[in-house]
């Protein structure tokens, strides 16, 4: 491992994903990034998914298969269980990195983020006041370091928006979120991403923002359902 960079770790999350999860951990092997360590939380699966893990456990740094609570109870699993200075980026089974940013030249970020694909739409993500409102980073495109915020971050309370709450309250904090233009990943589609609630995004809203920013991002999730129907 190359020590002059900071440490990346990948944290893969997954359930009985064995027709993706053997393409997302090769994709992983072969990123041009030396001084990585993978984690993968698999959440007890029964299709296969443990077996394709087994294959490639020497060049795992950890894994673990039990029953959990969700997504994001997996996912802090992973954080967990990452070094406190490296920088951590979730995914899950089906989703790849295609290119990473020059964490070289980035040592002193402590969030990056590029844009990513789903499927074959290009999501660019924004880190501008719409991030108030709605959802508007994806974490296959996120790096964060652990050492700014040590304890799992993800909260129970939010099965399909804990990431939002997550991004929402460091952007509170006042940390910048920089955008690397070489950074791309690849989301596969039909996730977690893909589920809408919009009752506990506004819940996230308002818990994090207030009740002025909760009915700003009401309207705002109005008018984007009536350019969709265009």
């Amino acid at each position: 491992m190359d020590g002059n960079l900071p440490l990346l770790t990948v944290i893969i999350v997954v359930y009985n994903g064995a027709a993706s999860i053997e393409n997302t951990i090769q994709s992983t092997l072969h990123l041009n990034y030396e001084n990585r360590k993978i984690i993968i939380i698999d959440g007890g699966s029964s299709d296969g998914t443990t077996d394709i893990i087994k294959k490639y456990q020497q060049q795992i740094y950890y894994w673990i298969s039990e029953p959990d609570k969700g997504i994001y109870d997996a996912m802090n699993k992973g954080w967990a269980q990452a070094d406190h200075d490296s920088y951590i980026i979730f995914l899950g089974s089906g989703d790849k990195i295609l290119q990473l940013p020059d964490l070289s030249k980035n040592i002193d970020h402590n969030i990056i983020y590029g844009s990513v694909w789903i499927g074959e739409k290009l999501f660019n993500s924004v880190t501008d006041f719409r991030l108030k409102l709605g959802n508007t980073v994806h974490h296959q495109a996120l790096l964060i370091k652990k050492s700014i915020h040590p304890q799992p971050p993800f909260s129970l309370d939010y099965p399909v928006y804990a990431d939002f709450d997550f991004n929402q309250r460091l952007y509170k904090s006042g940390i910048p979120f920089i955008k690397d233009k070489s950074f791309y990943s690849y989301a596969l589609e039909g996730g977690v991403s893909a589920v809408k609630n919009k009752k506990e995004s506004l819940r996230v809203v308002k818990k994090n923002f207030g009740k002025l920013y909760s009915l700003l991002a009401s309207i705002y999730y109005f008018l984007q359902d009536a350019r969709n129907i265009k």
